[in-house]
């Protein structure tokens, strides 16, 4: 049922105010207080009855009945009596005029016919059984109770409002309805005359000439002047009046209901009073009953009691004809019946109680007798009668006059915004008199004319590059549509433009005032429409004959003929489609020019924000202009942005229909959904337009979406536009609308597949193409106009009949489109039995007075059930999305390879997302397994660990691992684009799996390394601590010595610096110190061992900045060359050199990128902070390389290399990690060096050392130790737990590296381009990772020295709190756990080292050296620690500085090497032309490379075959052009268009064509013209030249470029 708002939805337009009331005439005579009160009461339980209460204030609107509903997809035959309401209006809406046959299903008790009580099967007296009339209260629903079916009509009518009525009108004359014409008010004693209602309906009709030539007309109903019939009756009669006069009007149809009619009752509460109209339109044929046009009114109910009604009718009449039945002399009635017969005007009485033929009384003057005669007869005496008396008349009547009597309420007067939208409307029309209706567009509205067409055709030729200038030809173009947008902009706006501005914007908005300007258009351009579509149809038959008589000559002229009056009608064709067209190109001249126009009362960006009210109004917006067969994506996109804002992103199911030219679409459209596309004569669809359906809350859980978007389109093979390219046209059109929708309608009309096989063709293309870029659309086909829809068998064999003709179609389709599909059913889901549907005709009859077919109509209902069924397992579309969606189809077609160029931007969207998260979910893992690595990294340090296994490291990382899943599982199922993402579901938790597994094997490597080199090193550990605790021995046997002279500090001092110098003399006899490294040394050491002949003191090359490795290469031996002919060419390469070709190029520079990222990884696996540098480490990373050079040489290559390469390779390695291997080493030397670290720990021996002296306890000597030897480990844990918080935080905080991937690289071209290093540029070109690896060190060092006092410092200080308070908490969980066990100092030391060897590196073996037997004081223990220990934590954050932090952190712990393996864990192979990288952030990724932002090829040193000119080529332009390409050192050329049959690299890559232009890369060229042609040895010229349009572009302009292409 139709719900009452709990809160009104706000309209986007103002629905009408009421004006001042009138004091209106009555509509009854005299009423008596006691009737009226008791109809009153009637109308109430009426409106109660049909749940219509209150509505009659709170008016329905047509947003309340235009939704899809639960209840609009059944079609019930009967209903229950509350479900009438939407019974009614959802048949109506579907131009049923069933509408008004629905049986109302009553309760059992009410259906139940009564039974005696007894049941006795005795008949005593069968008269008693049969004609006794026995009274009963529960008989069932008498006659008198059911509601009136016009009861119904009218109750909705009353409860509608303004825009409701005028839709309910429209339909019930698409049903051949007879329409309301003076209404009374139920409520108020007033006539309304609903004029506003009528203003929509036209009408058609053909006539024959006195020359007998039938000529069609079509008319406003509201304009036309015709004949008018009048009927009425006086008193009651026996006789159905309106029966008799749909006999007049169409015999077959009950044009007025009568009493006769199926759900007709006796009683009915709201048509007395009311007029109703209806036209009887002439065919031009022999048979029609009238040769002219004749509106005909009937008046229900007595006339003698509407005498407001009948005085305005019988004025207005052309002939009166009133149902007597046998009235009294005295009659009141007699009266007006001899008014009536005494005025000259036509009459004819029709008397129910006389059986007499009919008869002339006099001129104009006839009676006819109803009584006991035969219907035709008496039908066809009335019929001559009439027109015998119109013969006679002039009399005519027009609609609009009816408004000029003035005590009836006319309601677009009663209206006030109806009112002004009426006079803003004719304000604008009066601008258009006297003006050629052809030449009206190009003079009004400017924007949308030639420079429009312009524009559209420039941007076609802009992706449709031909030859081989490729970046001079973009610039060229973009010059021109920039020119062209710029004259768009200069364009004055017109004055009726300007009117229209001041209207919508400066004026209250009214939907009204847009209503009535489309009606006023229309009424405006419809006869000359109608001529000139009568003029090309017979132009069209002309050319039809001459093709038959095959006449070539005249054809020709005719042809052109037919083309201008197409021009003609194109021209003529104007309506508020046209004014919306207008505003859109206003709207995207001023974008592209970025400021207003000078005559603009607006801004520009507030257009788009109407074109959305308006959408959400009702009405149609254009998708694709049909006159320039272009999308405004930037106006559409605008728009879409608008509608987001006022509904939210809601989600959206995309419908189109295909079909050809007038073959219904449209009509099918508008009475599936109750739309109002354009259906008359001269107003066929041009180009695609779309329209909002709301679906109610209550389908939308079973939906998935909130809005059907429907989209209506152009007619396929139009007529018109023979002689152009009429396939290229529908070939754009059908892809476009395809791929827009979730589901298309292929309308096929008639049943002669034979002429529509290129259609078919057309449409199976187009779904080809979708299945190639993975779009998955569905269709439904829909044939028309089948005769006999009712033979099953029929419709079986034409189900087979068109299977095979689109599984041949699908044949030829694939052959254009180069694969090999064999069926349709293959291309997309498709089944023949039910994704077909058959139709019957619309009309049921012959029109124009033929009514819509119900059986059409329960077609349409079964249809919309289908698509429904398709929609409910559709995910639809976000209109977020949607906008980008049209955008990528758009840029495809244009250029005109549709698979080739298709870029799917919400896929791509849809995965970035995806990365990012992934992203975060691979952080996630490994920041979790970082803690588990290093808590048991330190206890196998403190051996508590000796073997690690990886299902201890998984139950470690399980919690993390559960949650990551959890997240996964939540993102794919909740994320906006799940339905998107849903593709990459399984793939993504393979890849976290297997990401989890190799972390967790990572780890457990790293572990087992740490074990062995624990194990390598226990003789160094053991040797230092052996002489950190001889010292301390040693010092507490010289301080009893010395345990006197206490109070003699300088004499203390004395032997103790004395005692140090002799400690220290020794451990140097006894431990030589370790030496500083060379680490340039050893590797030239090592080379020279290798090649002793070769010059190795040479100086080296560094490798990685080299632009060619030809000088490294000679030809191999086994070449397959005659000796002979391999010196000769020997000779040549020594004299000219060998030139590598591009691939060779790119397989060394891959071959470097991956020998220094796994000779990286080797360094790493060395540990040489913690076990020391050694010159066989050296050796290794040689071997190593010198294995991978001789693998690569011996494989398939046509070169080997010389003996420099690996030298410079190696040494440029070496080169590159000599700073880390230095800096490690030095970390090792202060920690193992016995000199250097017993000197750091000084002062501590000496404070021990004083202790002892004066006496203290072993306990708290032994306590003040236990913190001087946990200074180190605190010092190291404090390090690497921040170095960890940081990294989360610049995950979090720091611009550059809180995103992923694409979003780092977008912040290193800034950063390039700020910097202007050339050398930076040429290493992020050629070595990307290494440059990445650069730039995350940089950012990293300058977040840490910007953020170190407001976030390092503070970091730092709160961890070392925490394991102050670990460390206290351990000693006195210790303390209290040795007092309950009576343990000792062992005990003791133990529980302490255990509770704390998470976080330390701090074990008993720390103290093995040190004597503490004799501790018993554990209290005091815990004591001195709790007061020595904030003064270490102190002095260790004192020695916290930018300075010092970045060289004490742990190598595997750095915040920077953390992100590194973070950021650098992708793919990273080069694109084969411009050698940009791969934007996919995940390594050994399934599908194509790709990135959105390639750049010029002469960049990666190409140049014009046999010259040494660069390139400027991107390849993004260049794939869409005519030009070729060698992709190896042979003769063999591949066009850009087709690189993939290059194989290798080439085929692993998809390039999208892009006529657009990002200036970074231009900018770049220019500005380093001379370094590039210094690096290459080439230059920019000839065919490389640059063109001087890209030295316009500054630094900033290329900067600000890549927030918009990145």
């Amino acid at each position: 049922m139709i719900v009452i708002p709990k809160h009104k939805e706000q309209e986007s337009f103002t629905q009408g105010k009421q004006g001042n009331k009138k004091n209106f005439g009555t509509t009854r005579v005299n009423p008596d207080p006691y009737l009226q009160q008791q109809e009153t009461g009637k109308l109430k339980h009426l409106f109660h009855r049909l749940h219509l209460e209150g509505r009659h204030q709170n008016k329905l609107r047509s947003a309340d009945v235009l939704q899809i509903t639960e209840h609009s997809l059944q079609s019930p035959q009967s209903c229950a009596e509350e479900e009438l309401v939407q019974t009614f209006i959802q048949k109506l809406l579907m131009m049923n005029y069933r509408a008004r046959n629905i049986n109302v299903k009553y309760t059992n008790e009410q259906d139940q016919i009564q039974q005696k009580n007894n049941d006795s099967s005795k008949v005593d007296d069968i008269f008693d059984d049969i004609f006794k009339n026995e009274a009963s209260s529960n008989e069932g629903m008498s006659q008198s109770e059911r509601i009136h079916p016009m009861d119904v009509q009218m109750a909705v009518f009353h409860c509608a409002n303004g825009f409701l009525k005028q839709l309910m009108v429209t339909k019930l004359s698409q049903c051949q309805y007879a329409l309301p014409l003076l209404v009374p008010d139920p409520f108020t004693p007033q006539i309304e005359f609903p004029l506003w209602t009528f203003r929509q309906i036209h009408k058609s009709w053909k006539i024959r000439n006195t020359n007998n030539e039938t000529n069609g007309q079509t008319q406003s109903i509201y304009k036309i002047q015709t004949p008018m019939v009048f009927f009425f009756r006086f008193g009651s009669v026996s006789s159905s009046k309106s029966q008799l006069m749909n006999s007049l009007i169409n015999e077959k149809h009950n044009t007025f209901f009568h009493r006769n009619c199926p759900g007709s009752s006796r009683t009915r509460v709201l048509m007395d009073g009311v007029v109703e109209i209806a036209w009887f339109c002439p065919s031009g044929k022999d048979t029609d009953k009238f040769s002219e046009c004749v509106a005909f009114c009937n008046l229900h109910g007595d006339a003698g009691d509407h005498e407001k009604q009948l005085q305005i009718l019988t004025e207005m009449s052309s002939v009166n004809v009133v149902l007597l039945p046998r009235l009294d002399r005295n009659d009141r009635n007699m009266i007006k019946l001899q008014q009536l017969y005494k005025n000259s005007k036509p009459l004819i009485c029709l008397l129910a109680e006389d059986d007499s033929t009919a008869i002339k009384k006099m001129k104009g003057k006839f009676k006819i007798g109803l009584k006991d005669r035969n219907q035709s007869d008496v039908s066809e005496e009335i019929r001559r009668a009439i027109n015998d008396c119109l013969s006679e008349s002039s009399s005519t009547f027009r609609l609009e006059d009816v408004s000029k009597h003035s005590d009836i309420r006319v309601d677009e007067e009663d209206d006030e915004d109806c009112r002004r939208g009426r006079e803003a409307a004719h304000q604008m029309m009066s601008l258009l008199e006297k003006k050629d209706l052809t030449e009206i567009k190009e003079s009004f509205l400017p924007h949308q004319g030639k420079l429009w067409h312009q524009w559209s055709q420039k941007i076609k030729e802009l992706h449709r590059p031909q030859g081989g200038k490729t970046e001079k030809h973009i610039y060229k173009k973009h010059t021109e549509i920039k020119k062209i947008r710029q004259q768009q902009h200069e364009s004055d706006i017109s004055d009726f433009m300007k009117l229209f501005f001041k209207e919508k914007y400066l004026d209250a908005p009214s939907t009204f005032f847009l209503k009535w300007l489309k009606i006023l258009l229309a009424e405006y351009t419809s006869a000359d429409l109608s001529a000139l579509q009568h003029k090309y149809d017979e132009k069209w038959s002309t050319i039809k004959k001459l093709k038959e008589n095959h006449n070539t000559e005249k054809l020709k002229a005719e042809q052109t003929e037919l083309e201008r009056i197409s021009e003609d009608l194109q021209a003529a064709n104007f309506g508020l489609e046209h004014i919306m067209r207008e505003i859109g190109q206003i709207y995207e001249s001023c974008s592209s020019v970025k400021k207003n126009k000078k005559d603009l009362q607006v801004h520009f960006s507030s257009l788009p924000s109407l074109a959305a009210e308006m959408m959400i109004s009702g009405f149609p917006l254009e998708l694709m202009d049909g006159d320039a067969a272009h999308v405004p994506v930037v106006w559409i996109s605008a728009v879409l942005d608008e509608l987001i804002q006022k509904l939210g992103d809601q989600r959206v199911f995309v419908l189109s229909v295909l079909g050809i030219q007038s073959s219904g679409k449209s009509t099918m459209l508008n009475a599936m959904f109750g739309l109002q596309f354009a259906v008359s004569a001269g107003r066929t669809t041009r180009g695609a337009f779309m329209q909002l359906v709301r679906v109610s809350d209550e389908m939308k859980t079973q939906m998935n979406f909130d809005y059907i978007l429907v989209v209506d389109t152009e007619g396929l093979r139009a007529p018109e536009l023979s002689g152009r390219s009429t396939r290229d046209h529908d070939n754009e059109l059908a892809t476009f609308v395809v791929g827009f929708a979730n589901l298309t309608l292929i309308n096929i009309f008639g049943e002669n597949l034979s002429e529509m096989q290129d259609v078919l063709q057309i449409v199976v293309q187009a779904f080809l193409r979708m299945k190639k870029v993975r779009l998955n659309p569905s269709c439904v086909f829909v044939h028309q106009n089948i005769s006999d829809i009712t033979a099953g068998e029929r419709n079986m064999e034409g189900r087979r009949r068109l299977q095979e003709t689109l599984d041949q179609m699908t044949k030829l389709a694939a052959k254009d489109e180069n694969c090999g599909e064999e069926c349709f059913s293959n291309v997309i889901r498709f089944d023949v039995q039910n994704d077909v549907k058959y139709f019957t005709q619309l009309w049921e009859g012959s029109p124009p007075m033929a009514p819509p077919n119900p059986n059409y109509c329960e077609n349409i209902q079964q249809l919309k059930r289908i698509i429904m069924s398709h929609a409910s397992k559709s995910h639809g579309m976000m209109l977020i999305n949607l906008k980008d969606h049209i955008k990528d189809l758009w840029e495809a077609l244009l250029n005109e390879r549709f698979v080739f160029s298709f870029r799917n931007s919400l896929e791509i969207s849809a995965y970035r997302k995806l990365e990012i998260q992934y992203s975060k979910w691979s952080w996630s893992l490994r920041s979790a397994m970082m803690e588990t690595e290093n808590k048991l990294n330190n206890k196998v340090e403190n051996e508590a660990i000796h073997e690690v296994e990886e299902t201890d490291l998984q139950r470690e990382l399980k919690m993390t691992s559960e949650e990551v899943k959890k997240s996964m599982s939540e993102f794919f199922e909740k994320d906006t684009d799940k339905y998107i993402l849903i593709q990459w579901k399984t793939p993504f938790e393979i890849k976290i799996k297997e990401l989890q597994e190799n972390i967790v094997r990572e780890t457990k490597r790293k572990l087992n390394e740490v074990l062995h080199q624990r194990d390598l090193k226990k003789k160094i550990d053991a040797q230092r601590t052996h002489h950190e605790n001889t010292l301390y021995e040693k010092s507490k046997e010289l301080a009893l010595k010395l345990k006197n002279k206490t109070n003699d500090e300088e004499t203390l001092k004395k032997e103790f610096d004395l005692f140090w110098k002799q400690s220290v003399k020794k451990i140097i006899r006894d431990t030589p110190p370790i030496k500083d490294i060379d680490v340039r040394r050893d590797v030239r050491k090592i080379l020279s061992d290798i090649y002793k002949s070769v010059d190795h003191w040479r100086e080296s090359r560094d490798i990685f900045f080299m632009p060619s490795y030809s000088d490294y290469v000679q030809l191999k031996k086994s070449s397959g060359l005659t000796r002979h002919i391999r010196n000769a060419y020997r000779i040549a390469q020594e004299m000219f050199g060998y030139s590598l070709s591009k691939e060779d190029e790119a397989q060394i520079r891959s071959l470097v990128t991956d020998v220094v990222q796994q000779t990286d990884r080797l360094i790493q696996s060395f540990n040489i902070s913690k076990m020391g540098y050694n010159i066989s480490y050296i050796q290794q990373l040689t071997d190593y390389i010198n294995t991978r050079v001789t693998e690569h040489q011996e494989g398939p290559v046509k070169y080997v290399f010389k003996n420099e390469f690996f030298m410079d390779l190696v040494l440029s390695i070496c080169e590159r990690s000599n700073k880390m291997i230095t800096d490690q080493h030095r970390l090792f030397r202060e920690v193992n060096d016995p000199v250097i670290h017993v000197e750091k720990k000084r002062e501590e021996y000496y404070s021990i050392f004083q202790k002892y002296c004066h006496g203290s306890t072993s306990a708290a000597v032994f306590g003040e130790i236990i913190c001087q030897k946990l200074k180190e480990p605190i010092e190291q844990s404090v390090y690497k737990k921040t170095a960890r918080d940081l990294t989360d935080e610049m995950r979090s905080n720091c611009e550059s590296l809180n995103g992923n991937r694409s979003k780092l690289e977008k912040h290193i071209l800034k950063t390039l381009a700020e910097e202007e290093d050339f050398d930076k540029y040429m290493n992020y070109i050629h070595n990307p990772r290494d440059h990445f690896k650069s730039f995350i060190r940089d950012e990293v060092s300058r977040y840490i020295s910007d953020k170190f006092s407001v976030s390092v410092l503070p970091k730092m200080k709160e961890n070392i709190e925490l394991l102050q308070q670990k460390i206290m908490r351990a000693a006195h969980e210790s303390t209290e756990h040795v007092q309950e066990n009576r343990g000792d100092v062992g005990l003791w030391l133990k529980s302490f080292t255990q509770q704390i060897s998470d976080e330390l590196i701090f074990s008993e073996k720390h103290l093995s050296g040190v004597k503490h037997d004799d501790v018993d004081d554990f209290n005091l223990l815990e004591d001195v620690m709790r007061q020595e220990l904030p003064a270490i934590m102190s002095e260790i954050s004192r020695r916290f500085n930018t300075l010092s932090f970045p060289v004490n952190l742990d190598c595997k712990f750095r915040p920077d090497e953390l992100l590194i393996d973070l950021f650098c864990r992708c793919c990273w192979v080069q694109c084969p032309f411009c050698g940009v990288i791969c934007t996919n952030t995940i390594e050994n990724h399934d599908g194509d490379h790709c990135t959105p932002f390639h750049r010029n090829n002469g960049l990666n040193g190409w140049s014009h075959r046999g010259t040494t000119n660069l390139q400027i080529s991107i390849c993004t332009s260049a794939v869409a052009s005519d030009r070729c390409f060698n992709p190896t050192d042979s003769d063999d050329t591949v066009p850009y268009k087709d690189y993939r049959r290059a194989g290798g690299v080439y085929a692993d890559w998809s390039i999208t064509p892009d006529p657009s232009e990002p200036p970074y890369w231009k900018w770049f060229v220019c500005r380093f013209q001379k370094d590039l042609e210094k690096y290459y040895n080439k230059t920019f010229e000839g065919s490389g030249k640059i063109p001087d349009e890209w030295r316009r572009y500054s630094k900033q302009d290329a900067i600000e470029s890549l927030d918009r292409y990145m």
